[in-house]
């Protein structure tokens, strides 16, 4: 049975005002399918589907001017266009939750410190492991950095570490897709990249305001780098040739930026 629907019923059924379909029949983009007697519009079911095109389109941040040419194409597909719709607004919803994940964490974080103490910064490792590790680190950098370091990062808001990280991953992607293109590792587009890491790794060691690796620490990080298949391993694979790369390109860095 055919149903027609009032623009109040419509209005209702869509969750918009009747403003809003008074609108859209101005603009011409949601004709009724019939007007009664009295001059009263009414919808039916071509119209409802019509309607969420719009709605869809709308929350994809179409605009109107936009939506009615989309719809009016004669090789529009409404199926097609309802698969679309699924994809972009299933994307939209996973950074919808990533962006709830972290104002939830960000809200935690700041009602009570999630790292009371240092072990927390080597999360998933064994104590003995993190022993060693930070005795390599003081060995080779000296306590009153190693300890300035972890006390930064422990009084560092967790968005502000979860950041850190995500750019220290970004970087190196950045730096491993110019490896593998054969860039130079002096090449202006790959330096620039190198002092992204220049200043997340102050980040990482706590440094603030001016306070500076020195051109000899950050030239000690780039063999450390090189020599030490930890650092540069991907999957648990070592990687000496992108290792080389980097040490050749922050060594560069140290030269011309840092004297």
């Amino acid at each position: 049975m055919k149903i027609n629907y009032s623009v109040k019923q419509l209005a209702k059924l869509a969750g918009v005002s009747v403003r809003t379909l008074h609108l859209y029949d101005q603009l011409g983009l949601l004709k009724p399918c019939t007007r009664t007697v009295s001059r009263y519009r009414e919808y039916g079911e071509k119209e409802l589907l019509r309607l969420q095109q719009i709605l869809f389109y709308k929350e994809l941040d179409f605009q109107l001017k936009e939506i009615g040419p989309i719809l009016d194409d004669p090789g529009f597909d409404l199926i097609r266009a309802l698969e679309g719709h699924r994809v972009a607004l299933d994307l939209r919803k996973k950074r919808l939750d990533t962006l709830l994940h972290t104002v939830d964490k960000t809200i935690t974080n700041l009602k009570n410190k999630t790292m009371q103490n240092y072990e927390e910064l080597y999360e998933g490792m064994p104590k003995e492991q993190i022993a060693a590790i930070r005795k390599e680190a003081i060995d080779r950098w000296g306590e009153d950095n190693v300890l300035k370091s972890e006390k930064a990062l422990i009084d560092m808001s967790e968005q502000a570490l979860e950041q850190l990280k995500a750019d220290q991953k970004d970087i190196k992607n950045q730096l491993k897709f110019k490896f593998l293109a054969g860039e130079s590792t002096e090449n202006e587009m790959v330096q620039e990249q190198i002092e992204r890491h220049y200043h997340n790794i102050r980040g990482f060691w706590g440094l603030t305001g001016t306070d500076a690796i020195t051109a000899a620490h950050y030239k000690g990080l780039a063999t450390t780098y090189a020599s030490d298949e930890r650092y540069m391993a991907e999957n648990g694979k070592p990687d000496p040739a992108f290792a080389a790369f980097l040490r050749n390109a922050m060594i560069f860095f140290a030269d011309t930026r840092l004297k």
